[in-house]
């Protein structure tokens, strides 16, 4: 799945590293990493004292553009997950 401009802006919001935040009414630890040089994202969540769980790579290729990947999850749901999310200040 090609990942829309929404996403990406909201994707690269994200901080790099580890950060807390909250997505809907649920609070979340995510951890977004940037890997083989900007080329590949990943973006793992634990819901803080809840069982949900999100995880997805990102690649930025020339020719494709930007390829969303879920991990055994729905785009549906990591796409909602990574529009609404809103880090912690």
């Amino acid at each position: 799945m090609t990942a829309s401009d929404t996403f990406l802006t909201a994707f690269f919001a994200i901080p790099l590293g580890t950060s807390n935040g909250q997505s809907g009414a649920k609070s979340y630890v995510v951890s977004r990493s940037e890997l083989a040089g900007g080329k590949s994202h990943k973006l793992v969540t634990r819901e803080r004292g809840g069982p949900d769980y999100i995880s997805l790579n990102l690649y930025l290729t020339k020719n494709s553009g930007a390829l969303l990947r879920p991990c055994e999850m729905s785009a549906q749901k990591v796409t909602e997950f990574v529009i609404s999310f809103q880090p912690e200040k």
